[in-house]
C-alpha cells in the first residue's frame, strides 16, 4: 500500500453473492493486527483521522496502537487517555493550564508513558513531577524547557525517575547547582542533559554532573556563566558526542584546548557568540577531535584565519555542517572550505562579508550535496559600494535539486528571476526566507509555487511588492504552515481568504502592519484556517466583532498578538478574550490595556494558564 497522501482504501466491496459491502463491513472481517498493520502503512494523519471518522474497525485499532499524542485542550484529557490505552510519548506542551493536580490524573491513567513534554508548564510544581515519576516506572525522557516555576525542589522530584536518559530544563531559572547535583546524583545514566539559560548553575554544579554521569552524550549550556574550569569537567565525558555552549562568555582558547585534550568522541560543537573564543582555539578543537561533523563559530572572532582554514582538512571525511555567521571570508576562503569539506550538506554564512555570487558559484561547483544555505544579510564592498548576492548565486545554488531550506533576508538585489532557478529547480524547499528581499514580486511568488510545492515556511516580511495576486499564487501549497506577511500594505482580505482556504495546512501567520487586512480577513481565517495556532495581527484595521469571532471560533489558537488594534473598543477586547479563555497560552497586548480591562478577566486568563505580556509601543506607521 502507498505511504504517500493519496493512500486509498475501497469504500465498498462485492460478495460472491453480489451483495455490496461498505468499508466498515470491510474492516470487521479484518482482525486488529491485520488492521494495525494498514495503520503502519497510512502516513499521513489526515488520512487516519479520516478513516478513523468512517470506521469503527480502525478507529478500535488505533485506540490499541497509538503510540504518541499531543493534545490541545486540557479538558480533552479524559476521554483521550482513556481510549488510547498504549501510549508511550505524550506532548502537553500545547495544553495550557497544565498543574500538579492534571499531571497526575495523567500520570495515573497513562502508566507506560516513556516521553512526556512538559515545556512550558509554568503552573507546574515538585507534586506532579512527584506523582509522574511514582506512576510511569518506565519514564526515560522528560522535557520543562521554559516552566518558570520549575526550581531544584522539583529537579530533586525528577530524579527519584532513576531510569531517566534525557532530561531538558532550559531557562528553568530557578534551578541552581543544588537542583542540578539531585539530578547527578539521582540519574546516573543520563545521556542528555539541556540546562540552557539556568544561570545560577556554576562550575561546582558542571564538575560533579560530570562525575556522577559518565554517559552523557548530549550536553547543552548555551549562555552558562561557566569558566574554563567546567570545560576541564566536561573533557572527562569519555562517551560526550554533542556540546553546545552558545554565549559562554568566560570562556576562551585555553578551554578549548582542555576539551580538545580530554574527550574524542565530540562530533557536534557550537560555540558561536563565545567572544573569547578566537581561531586558535577552534583550531586545537579540529584537531583534537577528527571525527566532528557539525561546527558553528558564528558570531565570535571577525576574520577567518589560514591556520583554522587548513585545519578543516582533518574533519574532511566528516564533516556535514558548517556555520560561520559575522566572519569576513572571500572566494578564497570559500574554495578552500569547498576543497576542504566536499561532503558539506550545511552552511550557514549569514552576515558575511565578502560573499559574491562568484564565490558561491565556487563553494556550489564542489559541495553538491548542500541542502540548508543561509546567506542571510551576506553583501560584499564593490567600488566603494555594498551589493548583496543576486540573482546568479541562486542559479548556481539552484544546482543543489535537493536543497530544503534556503535563507536569503536582507539579499535586497534578489528578483524574481532568481527565485524562478530556485522553482525550476528545487522541488524539495521545505523553507524560504525573503525577509526584506524588496524586488520580489507576485511573479517570483509564482514560479516558487508551481515548482516547490512541499514549502512549509515562508518569510515574505516587508516584501513590499506583493500583492493579493501573490497570495492568490501561494494558496495552492498545501503543506504551507508557516508564513510570514509582516508589513505587507498592499495585500488585502481578499489575499488572505485565498491563503486560508487554499493552505490547508496553516498554523502561524503573521499579519503585523497590514494595514488593509480586516475583519473580512478575520473571518476568513475563522471558517477555513482551523489548525492555526500562532496568529499576529497588530495594527491590522479589525473591529471587536471581528476579533470576537476569531478569537472564539479558532479551537486550535493558543499565542496571539494584539498590539494597537485601534479600532477594537475595551468591551471588544472584553468579549473576545473571554471567548478564547482556556484555549491561550500566550496573549500579547499594549500595556494601556492593563488597567482598564477588567480584573477578573485577567485573573481568569492567568488561572487557565495563560500568560500575558504587556507591551508599551508608539503607535508609528511604517509604509
Amino acid at each position: 500500500m502507498s505511504a504517500n497522501r493519496s493512500t486509498e482504501l475501497p469504500t465498498e466491496m462485492r460478495t460472491r453473492d453480489g451483495r455490496m459491502l461498505p468499508s466498515d463491513a470491510i474492516t470487521t472481517v479484518l482482525s486488529v493486527d491485520l488492521l494495525i498493520q494498514i495503520l503502519d502503512r497510512i502516513r499521513d494523519p489526515r488520512d487516519r483521522k479520516s478513516w478513523r471518522l468512517v470506521s469503527r474497525g480502525f478507529l478500535r485499532a488505533e485506540s490499541l496502537h497509538r503510540r504518541e499524542l499531543r493534545p490541545l485542550r486540557r479538558e480533552t484529557l479524559p476521554a483521550l487517555l482513556r481510549r488510547y490505552v498504549a501510549l508511550e510519548r505524550l506532548d502537553l506542551s500545547a495544553c495550557p493550564s497544565i498543574d500538579d493536580a492534571c499531571l497526575a490524573a495523567v500520570a495515573a491513567a497513562a502508566e507506560g508513558l516513556k516521553v512526556v513534554c512538559l515545556a512550558r508548564a509554568n503552573r507546574l510544581g515538585w507534586r506532579g513531577l512527584e506523582a509522574l515519576v511514582a506512576a510511569c516506572p518506565r519514564l526515560d525522557t522528560v522535557d520543562l524547557s521554559h516552566s518558570v516555576g520549575v526550581g531544584d525542589r522539583e529537579a530533586a522530584a525528577l530524579a527519584e525517575a532513576k531510569g531517566l536518559r534525557e532530561i531538558r530544563l532550559d531557562k528553568c531559572l530557578a534551578i541552581t547547582d543544588v537542583g542540578l547535583a539531585k539530578v547527578a546524583v539521582g540519574c546516573p545514566g543520563l545521556e542528555r542533559l539541556g540546562i540552557k539559560w539556568c544561570l545560577e548553575i556554576s562550575d561546582i554544579g558542571i564538575e560533579l554532573l560530570a562525575k556522577k554521569c559518565p554517559e552523557i552524550k548530549f550536553l547543552d549550556i548555551s549562555y552558562l556563566k561557566v569558566t574554563n574550569e567546567s570545560l576541564r569537567s566536561i573533557s572527562s565525558l569519555e562517551k560526550l558526542e554533542d556540546l553546545y555552549m552558545v554565549g559562554c562568555s568566560f570562556v576562551d582558547d585555553e578551554g578549548l584546548q582542555l576539551l580538545s585534550n580530554g574527550s574524542k568522541s565530540l562530533q557536534c560543537i557550537d560555540v558561536s557568540r563565545c567572544d573569547n573564543v578566537s581561531s586558535r582555539g577552534l583550531t586545537s578543537l579540529v584537531e583534537g577531535n577528527q571525527c566532528l561533523q557539525k561546527i558553528n563559530a558564528g558570531d565570535c572572532f571577525p576574520d577567518l584565519e589560514s591556520s583554522f582554514l587548513s585545519k578543516l582538512s582533518c574533519v574532511k571525511n566528516t564533516l556535514t555542517v558548517l556555520k560561520l555567521d559575522g566572519f569576513q571570508v572571500s572566494s578564497s576562503s570559500l574554495r578552500v572550505i569547498g576543497g576542504s569539506c566536499k561532503n558539506l550538506v550545511e552552511i550557514g554564512l549569514s552576515k558575511c562579508t565578502g560573499v559574491t555570487d562568484e564565490s558561491i558559484s565556487e563553494l556550489v561547483a564542489i559541495c553538491v550535496d548542500l541542502r540548508t544555505v543561509d546567506l542571510t544579510c551576506c553583501h560584499h564592498l564593490t567600488d566603494n559600494a555594498l551589493y548583496s548576492i543576486a540573482d546568479n548565486s541562486l542559479k548556481f545554488l539552484s544546482a543543489c535539486s535537493e536543497l530544503t531550506t534556503l535563507k536569503l533576508g536582507l539579499c535586497s538585489d534578489i528578483s524574481d528571476n532568481g527565485l524562478a532557478h530556485i522553482g525550476s529547480n528545487c522541488g524539495e524547499l521545505l523553507e524560504l526566507d525573503l525577509y526584506r528581499c524588496g524586488r520580489v514580486t507576485d511573479e517570483g511568488l509564482a514560479a516558487i509555487a508551481s515548482g516547490c510545492k512541499r514549502l512549509r515556511r515562508l518569510n515574505l516580511c516587508y516584501c513590499t511588492q506583493i500583492t493579493d495576486n501573490g497570495l492568490n499564487n501561494l494558496s495552492c501549497l498545501e503543506e504551507l504552515s508557516d508564513i510570514e506577511l509582516r508589513g505587507l500594505a498592499r495585500i488585502t482580505s481578499s489575499g488572505i481568504t485565498a491563503v486560508a482556504i487554499g493552505c490547508k495546512s496553516l498554523v502561524e501567520l503573521d499579519l503585523k502592519r497590514c494595514y488593509s487586512v480586516d475583519d473580512a480577513g478575520l473571518w476568513a481565517l475563522a471558517r477555513y484556517a482551523l489548525n492555526l495556532r500562532q496568529l499576529t495581527i497588530s495594527y491590522c484595521p479589525v473591529t471587536g466583532l471581528g476579533l470576537c469571532n476569531l478569537l472564539g471560533s479558532l479551537r486550535c489558537l493558543q499565542d496571539v498578538k494584539l498590539v494597537h488594534l485601534s479600532w477594537v473598543s475595551i468591551e471588544g477586547f472584553e468579549l473576545a478574550l473571554r471567548a478564547s479563555c482556556g484555549k491561550l497560552k500566550k496573549l500579547k497586548l499594549l500595556s494601556g490595556l492593563r488597567d482598564v480591562l477588567s480584573s477578573e478577566l485577567l485573573q481568569m486568563l492567568q488561572t487557565h494558564g495563560c500568560r500575558i505580556r504587556w507591551v508599551n509601543k508608539p503607535l508609528v506607521f511604517k509604509g
